[in-house]
């Protein structure tokens, strides 16, 4: 047992030290291996030191919460599949937040000090974790598919939104004030719950990783709140480090699509759009179907190729085969590259997460600004199911949802070949002008079976 204070604030401190060196290794997909190993090593050495600290009891319960803990997360994170890592992400940040919630219902009457102003950090973690917990739920439902990817929606909405958050809020209010009881405290989580939930659903799947970003956000910061109430400074710490890298990838992710957090989090992006930002044919222009043995002649003989993935392949699962055809080619002399966008797929990161598994080398993927002047010098650009992230419409139609919105410039490649199952329209819920363009011809069918027919195709050529 360790009962010597100093030696537990030095453990502490290098639990928070490795927190932080896992933060900055993890800015860089080359070190974020790196950054993993320093996060879970600094886990370990925070649980460690909290387990043996002296006067600790309910030993039988921590035991069997350690271990319940531990083969579901090894089960999960060892069988998951890439493509639903953003479910995996949004469900994990829920249960932080629900954790927090449930410490501070179980602290409520029996951990407060007046004198040091507990009842504010209980109420916090209560509120935020709930939120958390409701909001990542239905995130995960949405990602899942379980309900729809589109903003579900009803009348006055945000007015009833408001309304629910403020008597969340109001309940909290009446807690700092002195007012006493159990039912305080589970009613302000019932109507937290109830926000979380009716906060996230009119949030369409395209805003999903802005979303989760959010929801990160929260979970730290009610883990922060609760590192209060148990008065665990690597708890205030590591939190706060979650909340504030949580915060400030939203403020990105949401710059990257030119809206603010406000507009992602209210505007019910998403909706189908009825002749409004779709593809306006009546100029004579047509969209056109090609065959693997057209698509390959035109990689083979192109001097340079840029990938555009999106959720279409990660729903195909067709990463590793992406990456075998560039190694086809690249064995012919073209060069390859691949353009990721900041909101591509369904989570931060989630193309890069993709193709690092399939052993992409790092210097290959260019995130947007710095692969969009190389379009006007490239020969093919090989779309892969990013519909929203290369839609002309951003550009130019002032009456597109996502007008502003910064894109890849795909338009202005020699030749643009879509691989796409059908011409249903993306999550933004409004067709992509691209696919009329002169350049663009349309590949249909599943993205995986399409690549390994481009493969053999390349190879026969």
């Amino acid at each position: 047992m360790i009962s010597d204070p100093d030696v537990v604030a030095l453990l502490y401190l290098v639990t928070i030290v490795c927190f932080i060196v896992a933060l900055r290794f993890l800015s860089s997909p080359k070190h974020a291996r790196k950054g993993n190993w320093a996060g879970g090593a600094g886990m370990l050495v925070a649980i460690a030191t909290t387990l043996l600290l002296d006067g600790l009891g309910n030993w039988v319960l921590m035991i069997v919460g350690l271990a319940v803990g531990t083969v579901v997360g090894v089960i999960g994170a060892r069988n998951v599949r890439m493509t639903a890592m953003p479910q995996m992400v949004a469900i994990f940040n829920g249960v932080g937040g629900g954790a927090a919630a449930l410490v501070a219902l179980a602290e409520w009457h029996t951990a407060i000090d007046p004198a040091r102003d507990e009842t504010v950090s209980v109420v916090l973690s209560a509120l935020i974790g709930s939120i958390s917990f409701a909001g990542s739920a239905i995130a995960f439902a949405k990602l899942q598919e379980l309900l729809s990817g589109r903003p579900i929606v009803f009348p006055s909405q945000n007015i009833v939104n408001a309304l629910v958050l403020l008597g969340a809020v109001a309940l909290g209010v009446a807690a700092i004030a002195g007012v006493e009881g159990e039912w305080v405290l589970a009613a302000l989580i019932g109507l937290a719950l109830l926000f979380g939930v009716m906060f996230v659903l009119p949030i369409g799947g395209a805003d999903m990783p802005v979303v989760i970003s959010l929801l990160n956000a929260f979970t730290g910061l009610a883990a922060s709140a609760t590192g209060f109430v148990l008065d665990s400074t690597v708890l205030i710490v590591s939190g706060m480090l979650v909340g504030a890298a949580g915060t400030l990838l939203t403020l990105l992710m949401a710059k990257a699509m030119n809206r603010s957090v406000a507009n992602v989090l209210f505007g019910a992006f998403g909706q189908v759009q009825t002749g409004v930002g779709g593809p306006r044919a009546d100029d004579g222009r047509t969209v056109r179907a090609t065959t693997p043995e057209d698509v390959a002649v035109q990689l083979s003989f192109a001097r340079k190729v840029i990938v555009v993935p999106g959720y279409g392949m990660a729903v195909a699962q067709a990463q590793h085969d992406v990456r075998q055809l560039a190694d086809v080619l690249e064995g012919r002399g073209v060069d390859v590259k691949y353009a990721i966008h900041p909101v591509a797929g369904r989570m931060p990161g989630h193309m890069n997460v993709l193709l690092a598994e399939a052993n992409v080398p790092y210097t290959q993927l260019q995130e947007m600004d710095e692969i969009n002047p190389e379009f006007p010098q490239t020969d093919v650009a090989l779309v892969i199911g990013a519909n929203d992230v290369t839609n002309p419409a951003a550009r130019s139609d002032t009456g597109s949802p996502i007008y502003g919105m910064p894109i890849l410039d795909v338009d202005k490649v020699a030749s643009i070949v879509v691989l796409k199952r059908s011409m249903r329209p993306g999550f933004a819920g409004i067709d992509n002008e691209l696919y009329l363009d002169p350049k663009a011809t349309m590949l249909f069918g599943d993205a995986k079976e399409s690549v390994l027919k481009l493969i053999a195709a390349v190879k026969s050529a």
